[in-house]
Order: structure tokens, then sequence, then C-alpha cells
């Protein structure tokens, strides 16, 4: 009886080890990365605005290995989706539906809505800075019954609080956000400041700190700039494109902004400055100059009368290290390929001919520098540059365009033609593409 109740321990003790072992490696697979509903590893989005009673727009999934849609219903943002943002996870894409001002959010795991929130006027900018379902949208001409204000960031969570709180900052244009969400920079039109908020020290629904007794410990404006409208975070420090006569000041310049005691530690004169790109330490900075003699198009054989530039800022030693011509317009678009081809876009360009009809020069927003020689190239395209997106594993580059998506193929700066796929070069998307995402580290 001894000798068989021994077996029958070892024989339960064997057992309840397998079952451990086989709980553990289910456990242990269960944390991998999960395939999602449609099952495609390298999806980009693209924001899909239709106007026709026959289709509906919303977010479209692209199958970013072979640049096709595949037979996957998009999902809902509106009738008119635009503007997107993606958090640096790319576990929550967020797409502005302009026809009804309205911020729809997904869940791209799952492929599915996370929640929309309904906004107090059209916005341009926006930032979803961390995984959790919050965001911030900037929104120049909003209003709330019982306050005499117009303009203010409006702090969102997608998951069901809708819109929480709108924090007064007058004409608020343009929003950035340090990785951790808790202190955010606001850019407002015509402005020579710029206001830094703790939006967590924000008392909801609305508050109006910025109004009445700054500094305080939801707002603090400073002053000592011109016209600012943009800036890159870089840890403890802000670099701030001062737009200056483009945007009815004085110099362009770029801002050396220190965080931590939000006070100005340098000026970089430049060009131009609407946007930038922070590449190590190098800044590249566009814009377009109202100046007769930062906008001639030197060097090129264009019928445009006005070009834009690009500066190459060094910011180790302060100084422009290069300067190159682009077209012109409102530049406000920027994307770094893997192999040193810059990406330029901007709106309200000077279009030239007609890329569905070509003859001669066709000429539109985009620009694409090449920091191997500095050589810039112009592609026979027309239109505005909504969105720019490229990828590691692959010499390709999305280029939402005119209302388009095109697809380039880098380093030759060509349109990438698949006779069976993209016979045009162009993924055939139903209705205007407003910005394109990729949801996928690839």
């Amino acid at each position: 009886m001894s000798l068989g109740a021994c077996r029958l321990k070892r024989s339960i003790l064997v057992l309840m080890v397998g079952l451990c072992a086989c709980l553990s490696f289910i456990g242990c697979s269960s944390t991998g990365k999960k395939s999602p509903p449609s099952g495609l590893p390298h999806r980009v989005l693209a924001s899909q605005g239709v106007t026709s009673t026959s289709s509906f727009g919303g977010l479209v999934i692209i199958d970013g290995n072979y640049d096709i849609l595949r037979r996957l219903p998009p999902l809902g943002a509106g009738s008119n989706p635009g503007l997107m943002a993606v958090s640096p996870t790319r576990n929550i894409a967020a797409a502005f539906d302009s026809s009804s001002n309205t911020l729809f959010a997904v869940d791209t795991t799952r492929e599915a809505a996370l929640g929309n929130v309904h906004l107090h006027g059209p916005t341009s900018s926006m930032v979803i800075p961390t995984s959790t379902p919050f965001g911030y949208a900037a929104v120049p001409s909003a209003t709330i019954n019982g306050f005499s204000f117009t303009g203010a960031l409006e702090v969102m969570n997608f998951a069901g609080g809708g819109l929480t709180t709108s924090i007064a900052v007058t004409n608020a244009q343009t929003v950035i956000s340090n990785s951790t969400g808790t202190q955010i920079l606001v850019f407002s039109n015509d402005s020579n400041s710029i206001t830094a908020l703790t939006p967590g020290a924000a008392v909801p629904p609305v508050d109006t700190s910025c109004l009445t007794n700054p500094p305080n410990a939801v707002c603090t404006i400073v002053p000592g700039f011109d016209r600012p409208v943009y800036g890159i975070i870089n840890g403890n420090t802000a670099y701030i494109l001062n737009c200056g006569p483009q945007c009815g000041g004085m110099q362009a310049s770029v801002i050396v902004f220190d965080l931590p005691s939000l006070t100005i530690t340098q000026t970089i004169p430049v060009d131009a400055a609407t946007w930038a790109l922070l590449n190590g330490s190098t800044l590249y900075v566009a814009g377009t100059s109202p100046s007769p003699t930062n906008h001639a198009c030197t060097g090129q054989t264009t019928a445009a009368t006005i070009c834009g530039r690009l500066d190459i800022v060094d910011l180790s030693s302060g100084t422009v290290a290069g300067t190159a011509v682009i077209t012109d317009g409102y530049h406000w678009r920027m994307d770094l390929t893997t192999d040193g081809q810059l990406f330029i876009g901007s709106h309200d360009c000077t279009n030239i001919g007609n890329v569905n009809n070509p003859s001669g020069e066709v000429r539109g927003c985009l620009s694409i520098y090449r920091t191997a020689d500095k050589s810039v190239f112009i592609p026979p395209d027309n239109g505005d540059v909504n969105g720019l997106q490229g990828f590691t594993t692959r010499l390709i580059e999305y280029v939402a365009e005119g209302g388009a998506l095109r697809v380039y193929d880098i380093p030759q700066d060509t349109l990438h033609i698949n006779a069976d796929l993209l016979p045009q070069g162009t993924i055939d998307i139903v209705g205007y593409v407003g910005d394109v995402k990729a949801i996928d580290f690839f």
C-alpha cells in the first residue's frame, strides 16, 4: 500500500508539473503580438473623404506589403475625414471629420471604434501623446455658451469620456506635447507668445486659467517670440519655429526653448520656418519667405516665380549648414526615408501644368531633398500634400497629394508602377485622401 500510494503521488506530481508547463506555455504564447482581425501584419490607414451619396467616407485599410486595398470595410470616421494622428505605439489612431467637427478614434489592435468626440469647431492640429486614449486638439474658433473667449485646447478621452475639458487659449492653432502628455505647448494665430499648459491641473469642463491670472498651475504665457507656429519637443528641449515675415512677423528663426524653466536659450535665424523635422543634431526647416531676396527659384528651370526654402540647421553649432530651393506654399509635412530622401510637402503652392493631361512642366507642392548629394527633385504632380508615410523595411513612400494616394519608389523618386497592382502608381481609393498613417511598425 505504501509503494502504491507513493507511485500514485508521483503520477499526480508528474501530471501537475505537465499541466503547469502547459499553462505556462499558453500564458507565454498569449503575451506575443496577436494578429489583427484583418490578418494583415503591415497595415496603413488612409482617410477617405467622400461627398457622393452612393459612397461613404472612413479610414480604409491598405495592405502595406503590396500597396493594395483588401476586401475590408472601412473604419468609421464620418463622411469627410482628413487630418489623422496616431499614438507613439500606434495602438490608437484618430481622424478629424470636417463635416461634423468630430474626432473619431479607433483601436488599431481590434480594428474597431474606440469613441468619438465632438469639438467646438474645426481643428488642423491634434496629438495623442501616449498609448492611453487621451488626446488634445487646438480649436482656434472654439466658443462656449456662457463664456466670451474664442479659441481653446480641447482635452479628449476617447474611451467613453468624450470631451473632458476645454482650456481657453485665444486663437489656439497648433498643439505639441512632451512624451508623457504632462506638458503641452500651444501656438496661436498672429501672436508673439506661446502658451505652456499642464493639462492635468485643469478644472473641467471649462478652464479659464490662461485668461485670469497666469502664470498659475495650469497656464503660463511666454512672450519673446516672432509669430511662433510649430515646434518639436526632444526631452527637456523644444525647437520652436518663428514664422516671421511669412506670418506677418519680422524674422524667421529657430528658438531653442528650455521646457523646465520655460526660457529661451538660443535663437538661430533661418530663411523661413513653418515646419521642421529633427534627425539627430540636424533640424530640417522649411518655409516660404515673402521677400524677393529669399524666394527666388535660383537653380531651377520652372515657370514658378516664387519658391520655398529648406534650411539645414546644425544644432550642435547653432548655425545653418546649408540651404536648398524647394516648392513654395505653406509647408506642413516632412518625412525622412531610411536612405536619406527628405520628402517635403506644402499646401496652397504654385501648381503648374496638369498631371492628368501632362504637357510641358508639371509641378505641385511636393519636393524631395536628397541628403546624400544635397540635390532637390520636384516630382511632376499637382495639388496639396496632406500626408507622408515612409517605412523602414521598404524603399517606398506614400504621398497623399491632390486627393490621391501616390506610391513613390525611392531612391529613384518615381511612381512605383506595377502593371497588375499599381498601373498608375496610385492606390485606387474612392474620394479624397486627406492623410495617411502606418499603424504597424515596418
